[in-house]
């Protein structure tokens, strides 16, 4: 039958096939036409949020498909943007901010905030209670990752103690509990489940969080090129962090329990209300990455002093808070 014969005007004619597509519950073709992701997030608990965005399904209803690469920190995630081995990662406002020196990357959005999840742990039979406590002794801590910046430059010096006060050993987060039990470290700055887990065990007990000194924003930043050549994929992908997000609030058993299957697919023995305790820990709330900016902006200003950036960044070219906005629009 032909359009003429049916009377019907070009105009009905593609309303008409619009809705017949809808029905059919397919998809524009524009979903079709999406990047693939190539996704860097940390196997820490700060990773978790990104972990459970792609296993959500949440991306794949967007049209986007993905490649992760999971590594044991953010910095090391900064690293492989930085050499734009993947379009896509999260990391610590320090690790973000020399990325952009390094590597010229783009804030997209904020995820969560983290420094409760941060701690000191001390071999639990040492009996330690103060920081300043820790003088002399050795001290896990994976050099180069935010947490260890925030350690180093502002938790130390304010209780008094400096560079060689004590032997920094560097180290994996993932390797550090097997250190303390072992007695090849005294203690550890250290990030969720991984405290959970030593305090579970009774092989370690916390001094203190970073939660008063440091809120510890986590953000999501991308390649700058990835973004020119993609802006629909990124806004896509944002309104996938949209989607997810209630489910942290109302839904935080199914979260748990998908991030429980993560670790124990690695070989840990995590207890689910073990998990769950430091998954509580983790204050998740997407928001444009240009509220963090007064917080960068002293990070940076810590950085440049101490010679590891070059320059301060340029926030306006940084912070794309403007595809936060179209995502929400």
């Amino acid at each position: 039958m032909t359009i003429r014969q049916t009377g019907m005007t070009r105009r009905q004619c593609l309303a008409a096939t619009g809705a017949g597509v809808l029905a059919a519950g397919l998809r524009p073709r524009q979903a079709f036409a999406l990047e693939t992701v190539r996704q860097g997030y940390q196997t820490n608990i700060w990773g978790m949020p990104t972990y459970y965005l792609l296993q959500s399904g949440a991306l794949e209803k967007r049209g986007i498909k993905f490649q992760e690469f999971a590594v044991a920190s953010g910095n090391l995630t900064m690293q492989q943007m930085v050499a734009r081995q993947v379009d896509l990662g999260t990391y610590a406002g320090q690790s973000f901010i020399i990325g952009i020196d390094k590597g010229d990357l783009v804030g997209l959005m904020r995820i969560e905030e983290v420094g409760k999840t941060v701690r000191i742990m001390a071999r639990k039979e040492l009996g330690l209670r103060k920081v300043e406590e820790l003088k002399g002794l050795k001290i896990a801590s994976q050099t180069g990752s935010s947490m260890a910046n925030v350690f180093m430059d502002t938790v130390m010096p304010a209780h008094g103690l400096k560079k060689g006060d004590f032997q920094e050993v560097r180290m994996d987060v993932n390797n550090m509990v097997a250190a303390l039990a072992a007695k090849t470290v005294d203690a550890m700055v250290n990030v969720e489940p991984y405290n959970s887990i030593a305090e579970a065990d009774g092989i370690a007990t916390p001094i203190m969080d970073f939660w008063n000194v440091d809120r510890m924003p986590v953000l999501m930043a991308a390649t700058p090129d990835f973004v020119a050549k993609n802006p629909d994929t990124v806004v896509a992908y944002l309104k996938a962090w949209q989607d997810i997000a209630r489910d942290f609030k109302d839904n935080p058993a199914k979260v748990a329990d998908a991030i429980h299957g993560f670790y124990t697919a690695k070989g840990y023995s995590v207890p689910p209300g073990t998990l769950a305790k430091a998954l509580a820990l983790v204050e998740v709330n997407p928001g444009s990455p240009s509220d963090l900016e007064p917080y960068l902006r002293e990070q940076a200003d810590i950085l440049l002093r101490q010679k590891i950036i070059s320059a301060i960044p340029d926030w306006k070219k940084a912070l794309r808070g403007d595809l936060w906005a179209k995502a929400s629009a």
